[in-house]
């Protein structure tokens, strides 16, 4: 019985369980930079260059970034009245086809009450609106969405275990500032750079980046932590990994993408635990053992054993054989 115990503490408790670990969960800060630059020639907007401060909305988020995968542009819009965008709703032949007031879920202003020319061959209802309306159903810049795809994004991640006060962060110890200029990730010959780049996130996701880029679309990075301090603490070391967030079923892909207007937004998440040992789960697990070899296993077991334990009467039954006499 005694052996029995004792291999199943040293088998199951230390080797298996690692019973003398403790675990701690992970604080953590992430901050993120993106670098890139392209130029678009169209005929509505002319030739532009595009930087960070165009294509970066808004320039700071708490653990994402939004980056604008394409674009739809409508040039001098003013306040006024125009005619609707035609679709169903909204072809009209007379006015007694529009009625003044209404506004749909996707309309673009408020109606008028009037049936006004859209060009030579079709009518639609006139909307006070900012004029003339947004029409986004433009084919999408190739040459933006290109730009986009290579793109690329630093992110920087610091982690803290509090209870054993131990950190880490991506940019590893052995990292130049001449490596960092010039590598990206790569799983197989770059696995901790800690620059990506926009079309390579999506392509691990299992996702075309020029698909999605046209409806815009959400990302996530992935960093796993999980240390075992019981080796080395240099082989303590980040894990990427990249799925897409949003929905994007075949068979129910009515609404899809991240629509803002049009767009891609990358978020960054982390988790991880620390698994280190402790002098104190030994010392609890030595009291154990002592017990079992002191009260099983030596000659005087029984003289330990009475030493140990002290039984006493039980305070009612006692108090209840006074009150009888």
């Amino acid at each position: 019985m005694v052996t029995i115990i004792i291999i199943f503490i040293i088998g199951w408790v230390f080797v298996w369980e690692k019973g003398y670990q403790e675990m701690d969960s992970v604080v953590s800060s992430v901050t993120t930079k993106a670098k890139g630059v392209t130029v678009t020639n169209t005929s509505t907007l002319g030739f532009r260059v595009w930087d960070v401060a165009d294509y970066v909305i808004p320039a700071q988020e708490e653990n994402s970034l939004f980056i604008m995968t394409n674009m739809i542009t409508t040039v001098n819009q003013t306040q006024g009245l125009c005619p609707e965008l035609p679709d169903k709703t909204t072809v009209c032949k007379s006015d007694a086809n529009c009625a003044a007031g209404s506004s749909g879920t996707h309309s673009n202003g408020i109606a008028t009450g009037r049936c006004v020319l859209f060009n030579e061959t079709v009518k639609t209802c006139e909307v006070a609106a900012w004029c003339p309306v947004e029409d986004d159903t433009h084919v999408p810049e190739p040459a933006f969405l290109k730009a986009a795809e290579n793109f690329t994004l630093l992110v920087k991640n610091n982690i803290w275990y509090p209870k054993f006060n131990f950190s880490k962060r991506n940019i590893l110890p052995n990292v130049t500032t001449t490596y960092l200029k010039s590598c990206i990730y790569d799983a197989i010959t770059d696995p901790f750079c800690p620059i990506f780049r926009l079309g390579k996130i999506v392509e691990n996701a299992g996702h075309s980046f020029q698909d999605m880029a046209i409806e815009g679309g959400i990302m996530g990075i992935q960093i796993n932590w999980d240390c075992n301090l019981d080796r080395t603490a240099s082989l303590c070391l980040p894990r990427y990994s990249f799925r897409r967030l949003d929905t994007r079923d075949v068979d129910h892909n009515v609404s899809p993408g991240y629509n803002f207007s049009t767009d891609s937004v990358s978020f960054v998440e982390f988790h991880g635990q620390l698994h280190a040992h402790t002098h104190k789960a030994v010392l609890g697990l030595a009291t154990v053992l002592c017990d079992v070899i002191v009260l099983y296993c030596m000659k005087k077991r029984y003289y330990y054993r009475e030493k140990k334990y002290k039984y006493v009467e039980d305070y009612e039954q006692g108090l209840g054989s006074e009150m009888d006499q």
